[in-house]
């Protein structure tokens, strides 16, 4: 199949749910955004999907075969045409789609930035994981860094000379941030010196831009142990002079690459802070407030990571739709005759429910992280704290959901894009084994999922008293109450009424259990509900979805029909196929089911 089949179906996709489903067309009407026409929006996300298909894909598979190496010099070698497609990337602005114009950005609503790198996560995801980071890392910057920071850095960041970098994990402590040792000690003209070892740092190091921007997590010297001790640092790659000009290097030191399954196009490093040389940094907001501070940038790299899981899944779909429309194999069952003709194998029912599930998975997915995306702009946009509030807690308890629930189904997509191709899915004479071996990064980075459920169950979903985890089910249950009288959709709106029931008994058993200070019990399948809630969100984006189609339909041309036709019966198919799981995993939680923490360390 062509690429350009890929980018054609999202663009209809991303139009759908952009000014149909979101009617992002509506922010206009805020003072944030009434600098843009009517046209704008869908005029520039066309112009991101064109580019994505014409810069970005061609060199996704150049990126896979020839993976960043070492120089003697301890650089980085990667391939030219990833350098060509960056460049190409900045020229067009989109780095800082949603950055503020007096930074240098275009000052685009969130939801319709996060549009346009749906459709370079599509196209190749390592790539678009510079300036993914890049953006973020200077998102954080806005929100906490000094004046003098800001000055000598942000603009560079946005406009794409400089490159940003999230550095957290260490060797020994991965996932761990509090027992991470790397050290700021304080200087007498207020900076610090950084000393330590990191790990798994993507973009760490390269010659893509001119100067790399470290967010480099340490414990000042004498801080508390534990999370409340660390502190985040800027660490330039180059120190800057004065007039801006790059000085000399900063004592970070590339000491390895790590060689992985996917993703192979993004760098992935360990570096080592202060080892030859002085290691200058300046301290991101407030002594040991690190954590608040990263997860700033987290949280948005959190969203990204589903997005582009959600995207790697998405391509695979549309690879494998057109060849079992193309591909030519088989009767059916009814007619097997040896004078019948073969059909394309889009014609035998288990294709078809393949297909339908790689469907659900990334249009619902697609769906979710566009809606995050549009509350984050309602936030910037709202004049009142009440509503500030409601909008913080939406984001708290989708956010983990948002990560995690696309990062586990977009491989799962995947793996079935690949089945639908049987023998030549695995082969690398088409994409899917590639898309699988990339998405599979996604359940681990940004916080593994098993991360992502321990902080639904454990935080976000008790936190000030359930006030979170309520407003989401009320906005649940005000969709369903929308829909229910639409006859088209009342079998969606009874199995999710049904669904959110029960939840909300499954998360009361779990709080009584915490409460009774059971905490390991109540924490031990929190995968298992981060899974069960987020099939309910997800049906919830496909009521969504349906509810828009049903009401388009009687207008619609036949071309569009068939469009909306597609929503609807991918939404009856989330219902009935899908929805049902959580049925399970309610029992296994309500039950407090204790086999996996109980098993004997020494039984496996």
């Amino acid at each position: 199949m062509s690429r350009p089949e890929v980018f054609a179906a999202l663009r209809r996709d991303l139009a759908f749910l952009l000014d149909e489903v979101l009617d992002v067309g509506a922010l206009r009407s805020t003072g944030a955004f009434s600098q843009f026409d009517a046209d704008d929006f869908g005029t520039l996300v066309d112009a991101a999907i064109e580019a994505a298909a014409k810069l970005f894909a061609p060199c996704a598979e150049v990126l896979d075969a020839e993976e960043p190496a070492m120089r003697p010099d301890g650089s980085v070698c990667v391939p030219d045409e990833l350098a060509t497609a960056l460049n190409a990337y900045i020229e067009g602005g989109y780095l800082g789609a949603a950055l503020p114009e007096d930074v240098g950005g275009m000052g685009l609503p969130y939801v319709i930035a996060q549009a346009m790198y749906a459709a370079f996560f599509a196209a190749n995801a390592p790539a678009a994981a510079y300036p993914m980071l890049t953006a973020a890392a200077a998102n954080v910057l806005r929100a906490f860094g000094t004046d003098a920071q800001k000055a000598t850095f942000l603009r560079p960041m946005v406009e794409g000379r400089y490159f940003g970098t999230m550095v957290l994990s260490e060797p020994e402590a991965g996932s761990s941030l509090a027992d991470l040792r790397t050290r700021a000690i304080p200087q007498a003209d207020g900076t610090y010196h950084i000393v330590g070892n990191k790990m798994w740092i993507s973009g760490g190091e390269h010659d893509l831009s001119e100067n790399i921007v470290h967010l480099v997590l340490a414990r000042i010297e004498g801080a508390p142990a534990g999370i409340k001790g660390i502190s985040m640092f800027l660490v330039p790659k180059r120190r800057v002079n004065p007039d801006g000009t790059l000085g000399p290097l900063n004592g970070v030191t590339l000491t390895g690459l790590n060689h992985k399954m996917g993703y192979r196009g993004t760098i992935n490093t360990a570096l080592a802070f202060g080892a030859d040389a002085p290691c200058v940094g300046t301290l991101v907001g407030t002594e040991h407030r690190g954590m608040a501070t990263m997860f700033h940038m987290m949280n948005e790299a959190r969203t990204g990571v589903g997005l582009g899981a959600t995207m790697m899944g998405y391509a695979g779909y549309r690879v494998s739709l057109e060849y079992a429309r193309e591909r030519v194999q088989g009767r059916h069952p009814d007619r097997r005759g040896a004078d019948e003709p073969a059909v394309p194998i889009l014609e035998h029912a288990d294709v078809r429910r393949m297909l339908l599930t790689q469907k659900v998975y990334v249009e619902g997915g697609l769906g979710l992280g566009l809606y995050c995306a549009k509350l984050i702009d309602e936030h910037a946009t709202a004049t009142d704290a009440e509503t500030k509030e409601a909008l913080d807690d939406l984001l708290a308890v989708l956010t983990p959901i948002a990560k995690a629930w696309p990062s586990e189904f977009g491989p799962r997509a995947n793996d079935l894009a690949i089945q639908v191709l049987g023998g030549a899915g695995y082969t690398r004479d088409w994409p899917l084994e590639r898309y699988y071996r990339d998405n599979r990064l996604n359940p681990i980075h940004e916080g593994t999922n098993g991360i992502q459920g321990l902080d639904l169950l454990g935080r976000k979903v008790t936190a000030h008293q359930g006030r979170a985890f309520r407003r989401l089910l009320a906005a649940i249950r005000a969709s369903i109450g929308r829909f229910e009288s639409v006859e088209a959709l009342q079998e969606l709106t009874t199995a999710l009424d049904g669904a959110v029931g029960l939840v909300a008994e499954t998360t009361m058993k779990l709080g009584a259990a915490a409460m009774g200070g059971n905490v390991r019990l109540f924490l031990a399948n929190a995968t298992e509900y981060l899974h069960m809630l987020g099939h309910v969100v997800i049906a919830w984006m496909w009521l969504e979805q349906a509810g828009t189609a049903a009401a388009r339909m009687d207008q619609a041309s036949e071309d569009d029909r068939a469009f909306l036709e597609g929503k609807l019966h991918a939404a009856r198919f989330f219902t009935r196929y899908e929805l049902p799981r959580i049925e399970r995993q309610a029992a296994l939680l309500q039950r407090l089911d204790d086999t996996a923490l109980t098993m004997p360390a020494g039984a496996f």
